[in-house]
């Protein structure tokens, strides 16, 4: 099944090119009061609501896919975690290209372990990631991106997937610099996950999936899942060791080679296999919508 978060926040599910509006589906999720659960209550709740979803589904007329507005379809994940220099093809263009290693020499996933996103960085296809304009270069990076379930911690390699609910496209967005990853890859919007979550039964083997992103119509970055260093499996055990994972928690498991920078009015084509495809807009810091008002 693909579902996928449009519009007001509606619920959908996804066949060939509609959307299937299931939101009424959405109260059945436990009702909650502060303090919130520390994970995203639809994909903690995804197992016993998939078949009124897909009920749902077969009953609602569908609209297409392209007019809608598609939003990131994880919005209450407890963490999303970054995989650095996770293929060796990356590392190696980094270390030839002083503007993406800053004068340091770059080393493996070994080395350098995870890092932690802001959860306020994550943002749909349909909202354009905002270039800021420091001088530095704004660079693109696709990856995949695993959703987990089921709560674990301290999982062994072997039956690790069976941890994960989908998969989803990440832009994992950054600015060049020496300043720490968590920093650089952090602000608003510089996390993009979409178009929709497939769930994990469709994806039987996430380790061997072709990648690539176009901006302008131009092929940046084409690569395939089995060149993981680290491959999803060993990620979730990894991960696992040093946090509890929760569901909806979102690990962008890594870039290929190819990455480079993104300017305002340019247009981004992601795509994974088995999982879809997406397309991002760049604009000017000042002219993306100002953040939502907090409530009152």
């Amino acid at each position: 099944m693909r579902y996928c978060r449009f519009d007001n926040d509606r619920l959908g599910v996804v066949r060939d090119d509609r959307v299937h509006d299931v939101t009424a589906v959405l109260e059945r999720l436990p009702a909650v009061r502060w303090p919130l659960p520390a994970h995203d209550p639809l994909v903690a709740a995804l197992p016993k609501l998939r078949g009124e979803m897909e009920a749902a589904a077969d009953r609602a007329p569908g609209v297409p896919l392209a007019s809608v507005k598609l939003l990131n379809p994880v919005p209450n994940p407890s963490k999303v975690i970054g995989a650095p220099v996770n293929y060796h093809a990356h590392i190696d263009e980094a270390n030839r290209d002083q503007q993406i290693s800053f004068g340091k020499t770059i080393k493996t996933i070994d080395h350098y372990g995870v890092f932690l996103k802001s959860n306020s960085s994550l943002s749909g296809p349909s909202e354009p990631v905002p270039v800021v304009e420091t001088g530095r270069r704004t660079d693109h990076e696709v990856e995949l991106a695993a959703i987990i379930g089921e709560t674990c911690f301290d999982v062994p390699e072997e039956g690790a997937l069976k941890y994960i609910a989908g998969y989803s496209i990440g832009l994992d967005m950054t600015i060049r610099g020496p300043e720490e990853r968590s920093l650089r890859k952090s602000l608003d919007r510089f996390s993009v996950v979409g178009p929709y979550f497939v769930t994990a039964d469709e994806i039987p083997n996430p380790e061997n999936l072709d990648l690539e992103i176009l901006v302008n119509g131009q092929v940046r970055q084409k690569s395939n899942t089995s060149r993981l260093i680290f491959g999803v499996a060993k990620l979730i055990s990894y991960c696992s060791n040093f946090y509890t994972l929760y569901p909806g928690d979102i690990i962008m498991t890594g870039t290929p080679e190819g990455v480079g920078p993104v300017q305002a009015g340019d247009v981004m084509h992601a795509k994974i296999e088995k999982v879809g495809e997406m397309t991002v807009a760049v604009t000017r810091r000042k002219e993306a919508l100002p953040p939502p008002a907090p409530a009152t």
